[in-house]
């Protein structure tokens, strides 16, 4: 059987596509070239992610525009499966013009797996038998190429969520081995939930677990938010780092310092809301310090971490030890204090536990 262009190249190249967002492109702009009369096609995958169920890429033939369009899981992964298939339905419905065709993706059966691809197309009038026939061929012939972009798809999101953009696409490109990483310097940020051991022998579990819930959205949102990085939960910490990726490092202290305004207004939000429960306030300190640190992968040589060691991590850690003792929520060492435009209080100097060398202290103002 001689093969179209499209099947050919779903064959031997469609793989390699670098995302979805180009193979729906791709696929599209090839459909037309052999002969069928596209407006504009969607493709929905599935994600495992914690927040997103499922993703759809929207493609327009007129311009080769291609968006994207998420639904949300916000009771768990079930509970909106298929918002983004429908908003990509939707989408298709309402280009002006012919009804729409989609196809299920499936390697064993095209017809079968709503929890597979899906493949829709929209022309500017009704599809002729023919076409349907080519676009059902196409459909069958993407399964492999769209079963590749789903497994990379998924080792991507699954490495994100358990270890941040960053250090996700790190680990993706570099070898699997103990010992191989490198020398960032950055502005590091070490937050502590105060009285947790106390709530956890307070309350029953589900209790513990929505308020550590609670208080880790707050803080890791803040850093998310000013291009930070949650590096690690450590208990009831957090170990986050802002990379500096210039020749100053102004902009990542500010970004630091930033986040834990945003992380201290979100914490006062979720007192209001615990109060109105019934519930006591959550409390935490939390330090920045700048430094240099060793990014990459420790651990024993068949079980990997990918995290921050080096003295950097050390004196954060022990700074914000400090925060109860001086009575204070943020504590800043000298080194970030330095670099950064933002008024401080000074504290003076104190000895930090197993730090060779006194620590300059400050704090931002009431």
């Amino acid at each position: 059987m001689q093969l179209s262009s499209t099947l050919t190249w779903l064959v031997d190249a469609a793989s390699a596509s670098p995302g979805a967002d180009r193979f729906l492109a791709e696929l599209g702009t090839r459909l037309i070239e052999d002969g069928v009369p596209l407006a504009g096609g969607a493709l929905t995958l599935a994600v495992p992610h914690p927040i997103v169920a499922r993703r759809t890429w929207l493609w327009r033939a007129e311009n080769g525009a291609v968006i994207e369009a998420v639904g949300f899981a916000p009771a768990g992964f079930g509970a909106a499966g298929n918002l983004s298939g429908d908003a990509g339905r939707s989408w298709l419905a309402g280009l002006a013009g012919g009804a729409v065709h989609e196809d299920n993706v499936s390697q064993d059966d095209v017809s079968l797996g709503s929890d597979g691809p899906m493949l829709g197309w929209i022309g500017p009038r009704p599809f002729t038998q023919a076409e349907s026939d080519r676009l059902r061929d196409a459909a069958r012939f993407a399964a492999a190429p769209l079963a590749a972009l789903s497994a990379r798809a998924t080792v991507t999101a699954a490495l994100e969520a358990y270890l941040g953009k960053r250090s996700a696409a790190r680990v993706l490109t570099g070898p699997l081995r103990r010992e191989v990483g490198e020398n960032i310097r950055a502005a590091l940020l070490f937050a502590d939930l105060r009285g947790f051991t106390a709530l956890s022998e307070a309350e029953p579990p589900a209790a513990v677990i929505a308020a550590l819930g609670a208080w880790f959205d707050c803080i890791a949102g803040a850093v998310h938010a000013f291009g930070g990085e949650v590096l690690k939960f450590i208990g009831d910490g957090v170990l986050a780092i802002f990379p500096v990726t210039g020749p100053s490092p102004r902009n990542a202290c500010d970004a630091a310092l930033r986040a834990v305004a945003s992380a201290q207004a979100g914490m006062a939000h979720l007192g209001d809301a615990r109060r109105e429960q019934g519930l006591p306030p959550l409390s935490f300190g939390v330090a920045l310090h700048l430094g240099e640190i060793l990014w990459g992968n420790v651990g024993a040589a068949d079980r990997l971490d990918f995290t921050a060691i080096g003295p950097a991590v050390n004196l954060v850690s022990r700074l914000e030890g400090l925060c109860r003792p001086l009575g204070r929520t943020v504590l800043i060492s000298g080194a970030l204090a330095a670099e950064t435009t933002t008024k401080l209080i000074p504290l003076g100097t104190h000895e930090l536990r197993g730090i060779a060398s006194p620590c300059a202290v400050y704090t931002v103002p009431d």
